[in-house]
């Protein structure tokens, strides 16, 4: 269990359940609140993320062999999990993710493919696009839309504006965390945004997509009525972000882990806690 919850970067879930309860909620407090229906998206998002994780690492583990920084620390490369294990755990996951949504409602389940197609997907796009960043984002930007329409079984513009706010934030996090692979990218003949724009660009392009972050959250908030709460998570998130943005220079990278997984996953949480208080309180 150990070695396919750290195949799957399972603490790497905090970044997306937030933002996925914030659809469930802000669906919850219009709609009926149903600790069944909470309970089906959590496990959504636990078995989506699971197969798309796996996957990503099956499909990249010859990448993942040839590249140093990965060859020792990854479950396929150094031998921990075979590839078909990690085949058979995706196919595991997915027919789940599929089971869970059939029992929500009828939307959920007949967008469920969809949502498999994009968030599998994504793990080829870097072998020929270097807007494998977005369509990264686009992934996790399923959570609030879907948590939304687990509840209501409608679409709304809010819960579409927070998935806006997961599609810029991830993407521009995701920029940055793939600094670390510009040049093994290169001789790979791999696509990312760094190898195309250079580390210095890559980084002003994640800069405006966390301004567009921003942006959106306040149109969110604005549109959404939201209260005290809502613009004090604002604000916190937000700091967070510039505050990953003053860790990581074109030319020093040492604080990348630092920048992707505390900053971000602090700033969700502590987001996600705000705009749910909003909601009740």
């Amino acid at each position: 269990m150990k070695k396919y919850l750290s195949l799957i970067k399972f603490s790497h879930t905090i970044f997306a359940i937030p933002f996925a309860l914030i659809g469930f909620f802000l669906a919850a407090k219009s709609y009926d609140f149903e600790w069944t229906t909470l309970l089906y998206v959590v496990l959504c998002m636990v078995f989506a993320r699971s197969a798309a994780m796996a996957f990503n690492r099956y499909i990249d583990r010859d990448i993942d062999k040839a590249n140093p920084r990965t060859v020792n620390v990854r479950e396929i490369p150094s031998g921990r999990i075979t590839p078909n294990q990690a085949l058979i755990f995706v196919i595991i996951n997915s027919l789940l993710f599929i089971l869970i949504t059939y029992l929500i409602n009828p939307i959920c389940f007949t967008l469920s493919p969809i949502s498999l197609i994009i968030i599998l997907g994504y793990s080829y796009t870097k072998r020929f696009t270097a807007l494998c960043h977005l369509i990264l984002g686009l992934g996790l930007a399923l959570a609030p839309i879907g948590s939304y329409l687990a509840v209501s079984g409608k679409f709304a513009v809010i819960p579409i504006l927070f998935s806006v706010v997961v599609l810029f934030w991830v993407s521009g996090f995701d920029i940055i965390y793939s600094l670390q692979d510009e040049e093994f990218d290169k001789t790979q003949k791999l696509h990312s945004i760094p190898v195309l724009l250079g580390k210095k660009n890559a980084l002003d392009l994640a800069k405006l997509l966390h301004f567009l972050t921003f942006a959106t959250l306040s149109i969110a908030g604005s549109l959404g009525d939201f209260g005290l709460y809502y613009w004090l998570g604002f604000w916190i998130f937000s700091a967070l972000l510039i505050y990953q943005h003053t860790l990581v220079r074109h030319n020093d990278l040492s604080k990348v882990n630092l920048a992707f997984f505390t900053a971000n996953g602090i700033a969700s949480v502590i987001f996600g806690t705000c705009v749910t208080f909003d909601l009740y309180l």
